[in-house]
């Protein structure tokens, strides 16, 4: 049997399922024995201890990973949650009972604005349920130690699990929730962890079962016959060699360079992505200074960090995106005030103009650490809309000694007006998380809307052929640091359109690498053409996979990995 699913990455894995522990029990609402105060006393112990835990861990994980733990950490000292557990305290509550109330009702809040917080409630769930567990004395739910390798099955998972799985034992990922860029999708990206998020009727997996995880094909394949093993074991002995061929640089069949970079959440990662190949950073996410911080880091603070990841890089490109703060990610010192759609409001560039200071000390930062290094240092603004709004931000990147500023094209508007928008900006790079989600009217981070989050919708592939055009027609380079550069078949596709770049997590360097080197610059332009010409994402997806079959059939050039793939039309 097969169970339809949301794939991560393209990987494939077998294994046996182990299912994650079930959640505490919800504390009984009783009458306490102790005074408020006293019971005040244990509230602020454990959750000063739990925000310590997660900073902890924070620290160790580093990168995307350490920017959600971080984030987490805040939630369990956040006053608003503080002052409401006090007063459930001050009527009697025990600690327990007070924390579950308090971080319940916070967490039906968030549910009922949707979006982009409605998303985080998962996130409070985990919070409260290790307060409520350092209250009893008891270990707070987690990752089960088999002794063994399995493939882990959660309805999802907190980001303290998936930050620190032990992946020597987690082969894969199974969840019922969850959507492509839900925090289990990026960090099991981030981890290299072959995962299946939204899986259908996953919740029937028990225990023993092996499985085939194949999220190159979107599927959990149940008690597979002895053929299908045959067949898996054979592509993940493919891709691990794949993985450790020699590395080269990106290019097409007809020796057309693309260079193929990596996405960063800090220099943590650096090292790891060159070894995986990335001939520089297409994305480099500055929010982490950021997102523990109670007041703005300083030039000097800033710079350090700046100067660390571009040393890793030495004469090479690294994109810096500034500070996108805003939605999913409000900052008490820069946008803290509540929206009725956080996603449509204050964000990226919107909020670092009513703060203009916070984005001048960035870019002076930025200045200081590119002159102090020899990496080729680029700029970019986040969510910019208008060609006024990139003309302030090219000005302003020139006028602190930044040499070359450009934009995220992460707004329909913006890729409409690219051929006016470039005639400013340097570069322009394309964000097709957010892209997809404003094109689509669909949160990127909501599980109930998934399935319209597929950045091959020929709407969303229109705006980026209409980017790919203008940097074409004005000789500026066009990049892509979405998701969707990830896809192997769709970064040909992209290419097509007029990407000159692509940046994606360092786990998926080696596959999208060898799918481009199977196809040449005309191939990938008719391959454009196709998807274009589609009526929606599947059908898309279906005509580009037959046309690039017959490419490698007539070519007598098959890859494995991506054969597998295009044989299942």
């Amino acid at each position: 049997m097969e169970l339809q699913g949301i794939g991560i990455g393209q990987g494939v894995v077998v294994g046996r399922v182990v299912r994650m522990p079930d959640p505490l029990p919800d504390p009984v609402a009783a009458a306490s024995a102790l005074t408020p105060a006293e019971e005040g006393d244990r509230v602020a112990a454990a959750l000063g201890a739990v925000a310590a835990d997660l900073l902890a861990r924070a620290a160790r994980a580093g990168g995307v990973a350490g920017e959600v733990l971080g984030a987490q950490s805040m939630m369990a000292e956040d006053p608003s949650l503080v002052d409401d557990v006090t007063l459930r305290l001050a009527a009697g509550a025990t600690a327990e009972r007070a924390v579950f109330e308090a971080f319940a009702a916070f967490r039906d809040m968030l549910t009922g604005l949707g979006g982009y917080l409605a998303e985080r409630a998962g996130d409070l769930d985990d919070v409260s349920q290790r307060v409520v567990a350092h209250l009893l004395g008891v270990s707070a739910p987690g990752v089960p130690d088999r002794g063994h390798p399995f493939i882990l099955v959660a309805r999802d998972l907190a980001p303290a699990d998936t930050a620190t799985l032990d992946l020597s034992q987690v082969l894969g990922l199974i969840t019922l929730d969850g959507g492509p860029t839900s925090h289990t999708a990026i960090l099991a990206r981030e981890k290299s962890i072959v995962a299946i998020v939204r899986a259908i009727g996953a919740a029937g997996l028990t225990d023993g079962d092996e499985v085939i995880l194949d999220a190159a094909n979107n599927l959990v394949i149940t008690s597979p016959s002895a053929e299908q093993l045959f067949e898996a074991h054979a592509r993940v002995a493919a891709r691990a060699a794949r993985v450790l061929a020699p590395l080269s640089p990106g290019r097409l069949a007809d020796g057309t360079p693309i260079p193929l970079l990596s996405n960063l959440g800090s220099a943590d990662g650096a090292a790891s992505a060159v070894a995986l190949g990335a001939e520089g950073v297409g994305l480099f996410r500055t929010e982490f200074l950021f997102l523990d911080a109670v007041t703005a880091p300083t030039v000097a603070e800033q710079r350090t960090e700046y100067e660390r990841m571009l040393r890793a890089f030495p004469g090479k490109k690294v994109v810096v995106r500034a500070l996108d703060a805003g939605a999913d990610k409000p900052l008490a010192f820069l946008n803290d005030a509540r929206e009725e759609n956080p996603a449509l409001g204050l964000r990226g560039l919107r909020a670092l103009r009513a703060s203009e200071q916070i984005l001048r000390d960035q870019l002076e930062a930025l200045a200081q650490a590119d002159a102090a290094t020899d990496a080729d240092l680029w700029v970019m603004a986040p969510m910019v809309a208008t060609v006024e709004e990139t003309r302030y931000f090219v000005a302003l990147a020139r006028e602190l000694g930044l040499r070359t500023a450009g934009v995220m094209i992460e707004i329909p508007a913006a890729a409409l007006l690219a051929d006016r928008i470039l005639q400013h900006a340097d570069f322009a790079s394309i964000g097709t998380n957010d892209l997809t989600q404003y094109t689509l009217a669909a949160d990127r981070l909501l599980g109930s809307v998934a399935a319209f989050q597929d950045p091959w919708n020929p709407a969303v592939l229109r705006l980026v052929a209409e980017v790919g055009a203008a940097g074409a027609a004005l000789g500026k380079p066009v990049g892509v640091c979405g998701e969707a550069a990830a896809d192997p078949l769709l970064a040909v596709v992209l290419v097509g359109l007029g990407a000159t770049s692509l940046s994606m997590s360092a786990s998926a360097l080696a596959d999208v690498r060898a799918v481009l080197a199977d196809f040449t610059s005309a191939q990938a332009r008719l391959l454009a053409e196709l998807a274009l010409a589609a009526e929606d994402a599947a059908s898309a997806r279906e005509v580009v996979t037959i046309q690039a079959a017959k490419f490698l059939d007539s070519s007598s050039r098959v890859n494995p990995p991506l054969q597998h793939t295009l044989e299942r039309y």
